[in-house]
């Protein structure tokens, strides 16, 4: 995983245990039959290069890692490490592996808007709208969360999403209706849900 704009890093996963000089193996990186990144007998070559990669790419030849600056959305995917030995004059795979990239962009903390004007009266309708913007991948889900005295209830409504057509970044929007509260202080929460390993982000909590 790497963050959108930050370098990513992507290993061989290559032990070297032969302790084989560099100068004796050609190393190059492919995604869907373009090449990545190319270390040919020691030395870093461009000619191959798809364009789109030219002055984007480091190998660290000790920890066998490829770096990949200025990550983007467009870089997701799976990557190939390729690594040859010159062996007798001709070129022979000793190691292959490959790695998954994916990119996380982070979202703008979840913010709770009133959707009607006038004054609020008991047992109402109350529309309220719950929006983050600016993050990627693809959020689970918004739960909204309602706390008055002891006891929460939850709610998870259809949550709507849109992805900008350049940047491929995510907002997402969702709306909740629910009866105004009579004589009692009430606190609405929105929680955006990013994923198991990417944890949730909290609005600040809307009292009425």
């Amino acid at each position: 995983k790497s963050f959108l704009s930050h370098t990513a890093y992507l290993s061989c996963y290559f032990s070297n245990s032969q302790k084989t000089d560099i100068k004796d193996l050609r190393v190059f990186w492919q995604k869907n039959n373009e090449v990545v990144h190319e270390v040919y007998y020691g030395q870093e070559i461009h000619n191959n290069l798809s364009p789109k990669y030219i002055n984007r790419t480091k190998m660290d030849m000790d920890k066998w890692t490829l770096q990949l600056l200025n990550a983007e959305i467009v870089d997701e995917g799976q990557y190939k490490c390729v690594i040859q030995h010159r062996d007798k004059g001709s070129p022979k795979v000793i190691h292959t592996s490959e790695c998954s990239l994916h990119i996380i962009a982070n979202y703008s903390q979840p913010e709770i808007a009133w959707l009607h004007t006038g004054e609020l009266k008991p047992s109402e309708y109350l529309n309220l709208s719950c929006s983050s913007s600016g993050g990627y991948p693809k959020p689970e889900e918004i739960t909204w969360l309602i706390s008055h005295e002891n006891t929460t209830h939850s709610h998870t409504p259809h949550m709507d999403f849109s992805q900008d057509a350049v940047t491929k970044l995510y907002n997402v929007t969702s709306k909740l209706n629910v009866t105004v509260p009579t004589n009692t202080p009430t606190n609405i929460t929105c929680v955006l849900h990013l994923g198991a390993q990417l944890g949730s982000l909290v609005s600040v909590p809307l009292g009425i």
